[in-house]
């Protein structure tokens, strides 16, 4: 049975990965900040555990790698992450919610891959996947704005870029994706697809990743997108 850790998997699209994956028959390590008022979580059927995991938080993440020290894990996916103020401008910078948003959106991620290497390394898949957005694109910023999340999310395509390359030797496959425009909580009610499409699109995407695609910026419907 494979196996995948999902972060921030109590709703949206963390919610819908970890739905899936356990439908197709994976074991499910299901991640979010508090474990007790997981319901959505708890109620998939499958082979499915929720853990208590705030990936801003280094003692709440080496708990959790120390709880799950000798499981073997084919994939993580580094799903957790906020939007942090989206209408801040450069004549009032709110230093603090910067940080913030970096510490989840950025820190996070290269954290929870760091934490669970010797977990994949016993894995048969060595899959590490973030969630990134096309607003981190530096080429496809063609609207201004956004500058937190815009910068928070072009600083994870760039650690995972370096990741890609420094894990290359341990045969781990490196990938940051585009989850399109969703509708969930944080995409709000206009979105372009719902969650089940954008999940179902990205797993298909994972499936194919190969060596050679460690690195790479992908869409939700399989496209390479530029930096």
């Amino acid at each position: 049975m494979p196996s995948v850790l999902i972060s921030g998997a109590n709703r949206g699209l963390g919610l819908e990965f970890a739905k899936q994956y356990a439908s197709a028959g994976w074991r499910v390590y299901a991640t979010c900040r508090d474990a007790g008022r997981a319901d959505a979580l708890k109620a998939i059927p499958g082979t499915v555990s929720v853990h208590s995991l705030d990936v801003a938080d280094k003692a709440s993440l080496s708990r959790l790698a120390l709880e799950l020290k000798s499981v073997p894990l084919d994939l993580v996916i580094a799903n957790a992450g906020v939007s942090g103020p989206r209408g801040m401008q450069p004549e009032l910078v709110d230093r603090d919610s910067w940080l913030e948003t970096l510490q989840v959106n950025t820190l996070g991620p290269l954290a929870l891959a760091g934490a669970f290497k010797p977990n994949l390394e016993k894995g048969r898949l060595r899959k590490v996947v973030a969630i990134t957005s096309r607003l981190g694109s530096m080429a496809l910023n063609d609207t201004g704005g956004l500058y937190v999340y815009r910068s928070s999310k072009a600083a994870l395509n760039a650690v995972w870029r370096s990741l890609a390359i420094d894990w290359k030797p341990l045969g781990m496959i490196c990938a940051v994706l585009h989850p399109g425009w969703v509708r969930t909580d944080m995409g709000g009610p206009n979105g372009d697809i719902d969650a089940t499409q954008s999940v179902t699109g990205m797993r298909q995407v994972i499936d194919s990743l190969t060596p050679e695609s460690s690195g790479r910026f992908f869409n939700w419907s399989g496209e390479d997108l530029a930096w």
